[in-house]
């Protein structure tokens, strides 16, 4: 990619467990070195086609909700799944998710649609259970600075 590059982070946190993971995606994405990635934030039920169509990749972030992603992360793929169908083929993104007993229906369900969407995953799936560890902090900044470093480049 080239300088200037855009990474649009959509996350849905509604808990201390998965606000500690998004500090910790965006601490990743701020390494040095990553400083031309242009980073842009946004809760799922705020962000928009404009901002998946300005960005060259993705990462997303969910609670596991009844073994499904978050109603939040679900409407955003609502909102650009046909609008963005086929203008982001083979765009990388990164997704982390957090639950308290099981993450797998959620991870399932993100990765689905992004496989329908034509995304490629950047690196597995960051899964979290219970109050993250220092492995899943450092597992979801590892995500976010790969991501980055893959537009830095």
């Amino acid at each position: 990619m080239t300088e200037g590059s855009a990474l649009l982070v959509v996350h849905h946190t509604t808990s201390p467990a998965t606000r500690e993971l998004l500090e910790a995606v965006l601490a990743g994405t701020a390494a040095e070195g990553l400083e031309s990635v242009e980073v842009t934030v946004r809760a799922a039920l705020s962000a928009t086609l404009a901002d998946l169509l300005a960005a060259d990749a993705v990462l997303l972030g969910t609670p596991a909700n009844i073994g499904y992603m978050s109603g939040a992360l679900k409407h955003f793929f609502d909102t650009v799944y046909y609008p963005a169908l086929t203008a982001k083929t083979g765009m990388p993104y990164g997704l982390w998710v957090h639950g308290n007993d099981d993450t797998t229906g959620a991870i399932r369900a993100v990765e689905a649609i992004a496989k329908g969407m034509g995304w490629k995953p950047a690196l597995p799936p960051v899964s979290a259970i219970g109050s993250p560890s220092k492995a899943d902090t450092e597992a979801c900044w590892n995500l976010g600075a790969t991501v980055a470093a893959r537009l830095a480049t």
